[in-house]
């Protein structure tokens, strides 16, 4: 039997979006585009995450993750973001490797986001523990990752155990859960009530953008499609508006063709649909990223107007939610 938290309505949503590398048609990314992406996560009411799966860190070199750090930093002028903490391929101490970056992000004034990675991906509980209490020595605040080895082959799911362990890191101030199984996520939301009601257990599951509806938050790459969507979305379930199911309705059937196997070609699904809203000029995925076919095209065109058209009208008639989500949970940069 799976046990089903309760519905938690009306509840202000933590929506961290992951945003898409653009490139160019030469296989150069697209830093203007990125940049304009990164600002339009913002004036939606999201908060932007930077050299995640969404934007090809596995795919980037150590030096070019550094720069796209840096500038969102700049851009960031006290404004939160996220930043993913990677060290897959990189030898050394874990500890030492993930202290590393985590203390250049924050330096950068961003919230780090722990990726796995090979070395760490058969620890054992109080392996994990340590390292976790190793990052909270170095940074102030941080967040865990666990990653289906459907995106990337070192990923990690942690068994509920050492997610009710880690608890007790008090650094560590949220998760990002990207198994795609509602019952393990279920899982979590129920340990992190009883344990740590303050906790944020944000949702990775592109296939059911809906846990929030159970107290999830969400840092997803679905979100990267259409931000300004997202962010009425949340408004519309903070509000009690129903139109918050059609709107899910319309991003899920967008993630369910978008995270279709094989899942990591979902960055190309990303930037197709951003090109057909005119938002990017080019939707080249990275040269060695996955691609969809072109007979996709005609299944996210609907989508995309239909998404318009109800953001618009959510948009001309609703009252904003009166404090901002990131004042109302207590995070912030440090």
């Amino acid at each position: 039997m799976i046990s089903v938290p309760p519905l938690r309505p009306r509840r202000p949503i933590d929506g961290i979006s992951a945003v898409l590398l653009p490139f160019q048609a030469d296989g150069r990314p697209d830093r203007e585009s990125w940049a304009a992406l990164v600002e339009r996560t913002w004036a939606a009411g999201l908060t932007p995450a930077v050299n995640m799966d969404t934007g090809y860190a596995n795919l980037l070199s150590a030096s070019e993750r550094g720069e796209f750090l840096a500038e969102a930093g700049r851009m960031s002028r006290g404004r939160r973001f996220v930043a993913g903490a990677y060290i897959e391929g990189l030898t050394g101490d874990p500890a030492s490797l993930y202290a590393r970056e985590a203390s250049a992000i924050h330096s950068a004034g961003g919230t780090p986001i722990l990726f796995p990675c090979s070395t760490t991906q058969h620890w054992d509980r109080e392996q994990t523990v340590a390292l976790f209490q190793a990052i909270g020595r170095a940074v102030p605040q941080f967040l865990g990752f666990e990653l289906g080895t459907m995106f990337v082959p070192f990923g990690r799911i942690w068994d509920l155990d050492t997610f009710r362990a880690l608890l007790e890191v008090p650094q560590l101030v949220g998760a990002k859960h990207s198994s795609l199984s509602r019952d393990l996520e279920w899982q979590r939301l129920t340990v992190r009530d009883a344990v740590r009601p303050e906790f944020r257990v944000y949702t990775g599951n592109d296939l059911a953008i809906d846990l929030v509806q159970w107290g999830s938050d969400y840092l997803l790459g679905l979100s990267a499609f259409h931000v300004e969507a997202f962010a009425a979305r949340d408004r519309a379930w903070a509000r009690g508006d129903g139109r918050f199911f059609e709107l899910n309705d319309w991003l899920q059937y967008l993630g369910m063709i978008a995270f279709r196997a094989p899942v990591p070609a979902y960055k190309h699904t990303c930037a197709q649909f951003l090109k057909l809203r005119g938002v990017i000029p080019c939707d080249a995925p990275h040269p060695r990223g996955a691609r969809r076919p072109d007979s996709d095209l005609p299944l996210l065109q609907p989508i995309a107007e239909h998404l318009e058209a109800l953001t618009a009208e959510c948009a001309s008639d609703s009252a904003p939610v009166p404090s901002t989500v990131a004042q109302d949970i207590g995070l912030k940069n440090q």
